[in-house]
């Protein structure tokens, strides 16, 4: 056989292995034609989605700080409500050693009971009006302003 017609064979088949691919190259590229359309919609949300995450994770940031704040505002509070009480507590023994100390001088007794009106035990300031301007005098030289501001509210309501 004439190698002739061995090569022209030999050609006849590559060419027809190449329609071949070519064939199944375009089918794919069709393929890939029509999803791309599917893939730009989807990187364009993929990107709307990010920026969307971003200011959120912004806003996040922003509110743990503030709540950070309120946070450390709320326990200084703590810290300040629970010195007041202390102090209060102070101030409450010493008005009681005062009254201790006038009912003494004064002679008086301890209160007694009014059972009239349900058990309720008369005030010890009302039994010696001058005991409740000698123990505000003594209390109010050991508070601070924002004790009496408070003491003032609370009278006030009361």
């Amino acid at each position: 056989m004439p190698y002739s017609l061995i090569l022209d064979v030999l050609v006849a088949v590559l060419l027809v292995v190449t329609i071949c691919y070519a064939v199944t190259l375009n089918k794919r590229l069709t393929k890939l034609r029509r999803n791309k359309v599917a893939l730009e919609k989807l990187a364009v949300t993929f990107g709307d989605s990010t920026a969307r995450a971003e200011e959120s994770i912004g806003r996040l940031k922003n509110t743990t700080d503030l709540l950070q704040d309120r946070i450390d505002k709320a326990q200084s509070l703590r810290d300040d409500l629970a010195f007041l009480i202390d102090r209060g507590g102070q101030a409450a023994d010493k008005l009681e050693d005062l009254v201790r100390a006038t009912r003494d001088k004064a002679g008086a007794g301890p209160p007694l009971a009014n059972n009239s009106l349900g058990g309720i035990q008369n005030s010890p300031l009302a039994a010696v009006p001058e005991l409740e301007e000698i123990a505000d005098e003594a209390v109010d030289e050991t508070r601070s302003e924002a004790e009496r501001d408070l003491l003032k509210a609370i009278r006030s309501v009361g």
